[in-house]
């Protein structure tokens, strides 16, 4: 063996590691038995290792693979380190970290291999020290340079697939459009590329890991008490609602691949369905002069209500001048503007001429705002509706509404109405409305000024 204090670190290592192996295996074997003596020359450094270049292929390490799809799926599975994939702003294996871990398939019995090539000596597993051909690994597994060549070819040989490239009949397969026309049956192989997706078994093992750590881990139950009790946690809060678990090999996980063996066939599923909206039933405002008044149909909103209740108790108290309380009043002015705009896109999924309806009481002013698409199909409502400067009047009626709602009391200046009309002409929200609707958004808080809590003049 050659003197190199590496390589001699390394061989301590692989030796250390067969016999605790030997040890487990022999522990309830009498050394006088036929198969103690078998065991110790099976564990024979030099016929182990040469066992072990043997058994690695039956093994393939791989980052995606095939057998999730389906256990019984017979095709390639492939090693694609997060290097050599392409990087773009999706969720996918490039974002895996250097330290990702890379997965097993293939014969079960044979995992031992895997074991004995993860170990790890300054900071480098013996796989990575293989696939780099490292000389001191050569030197600790033989004085033969040829002989430990042949070894460390083999175990290299473990990231690369057995055979061409191949899919299964069990396994997944789509055809997707790459040419112009779907319907070009005759061109097909030029229209269409097949392709037979592999589960991306080493994102999904990070992603485990994770969501594990964010739900059971020491610091998690800390900040999860932190919160019951309203106070500060170094780490944040994480939340996975409707998590799934899919159960991968049944009684024999190993049976799938390595890493489903660590999780015991265990995989998670986050939840990909739509939202479950509370859906108000949303009816045409009639019976009411204005949607505005203290009985109107935009004051009555619970959500609009209960914003309005603490913005005023939140100005009552006189708070102090800092980024603080500016801060707290703009989410409070953002969460009114966010249920104006909200109210007047459900008025405007409302049949159009709704307010054609003799019920109807609102201004024209009103009628114009919440019923546009009546414009559609009534020509003099279109015209009028685009002669009336109708915008103010709403403006003028929310400011009045808003300041009643407040109680009345509350003082008003020029100042904070230039803060929040800047603050309503960033927020992405209400980009969404037609322009001459948003326009009169833009320039809504124009009555509203000065309430207590801020002197930044913008």
């Amino acid at each position: 063996m050659a003197d190199n204090s590496r390589a001699a670190e390394i061989r301590s290592g692989i030796e250390a590691f067969l016999k605790d192996r030997f040890d487990t295996k022999a522990e309830k074997l009498a050394p006088d038995d036929p198969k103690y003596q078998a065991l110790v020359e099976q564990f024979q450094f030099d016929t182990w290792i040469n066992d072990a270049a043997r058994r690695v292929g039956q093994l393939q390490v791989v980052t995606h693979s095939l057998k999730p799809i389906h256990p019984d799926a017979k095709g390639s599975n492939l090693y694609a380190p997060p290097e050599s994939l392409k990087n773009h702003h999706l969720v996918g294996s490039h974002t895996l970290p250097a330290d990702f871990s890379g997965d097993v398939v293939g014969n079960a019995a044979a995992l031992d291999v895997y074991k004995f090539l993860k170990l790890q000596f300054d900071g480098k597993s013996l796989l990575e020290r293989a696939l780099e051909n490292d000389t001191e690994l050569a030197k600790a597994l033989s004085d033969n340079p040829e002989q430990a060549q042949a070894w460390i070819n083999a175990f290299a040989a473990i990231t690369e697939p057995r055979g061409e490239h191949a899919s299964h009949t069990r396994g997944k397969q789509l055809y997707w459009l790459v040419g112009d026309d779907a319907a070009d049956l005759e061109n097909d192989a030029e229209n269409f590329h097949l392709l037979a997706p592999l589960y991306a078994t080493s994102l999904a093992h990070r992603v485990f890991q994770t969501i594990n750590h964010d739900r059971f881990s020491e610091a998690a139950k800390e900040a999860r008490k932190a919160k019951r009790e309203g106070k500060y946690a170094e780490q944040p809060v994480h939340s996975y609602p409707n998590l799934a678990i899919q159960k991968m090999g049944g009684t024999k996980p190993q049976n799938i691949s390595q890493l489903n063996s660590e999780r015991g066939g265990n995989n998670y599923l986050l939840a990909s369905m739509p939202p479950s909206w509370n859906v108000r039933d949303i009816r045409s405002p009639l019976k009411v002069a204005t949607v505005f008044s203290h009985r109107g149909v935009f004051g009555s909103r619970s959500e609009v209500r209960l914003l309005v209740k603490d913005l005023k108790h939140f100005l009552e108290t006189n708070p102090m001048s800092d980024m603080h309380t500016r801060d707290l009043r703009d989410d409070y002015t953002a969460m009114l503007m966010d249920e104006l705009a909200l109210f007047a896109m459900q008025m405007h999924s409302l049949p159009a001429g709704w307010s054609n309806d003799e019920k109807c009481e609102l201004s024209v002013e009103e009628i114009y705002w919440l019923d546009p698409g009546r414009a559609e199909e009534d020509v003099a409502f279109r015209e009028a509706r685009s002669s009336v400067e109708w915008a103010d009047d709403i403006r003028h009626r929310f400011a009045n509404w808003l300041n009643t709602a407040l109680g009345g009391k509350l003082p008003f200046g020029d100042v904070e109405f230039r803060h929040w009309k800047k603050t309503l002409e960033k927020d992405a929200t209400h980009q969404r409305l037609q322009d001459r609707d948003r326009r009169w958004m833009e320039s809504l808080m124009e009555d509203l000024t000065n309430l207590p809590g801020g002197d930044d003049d913008e």
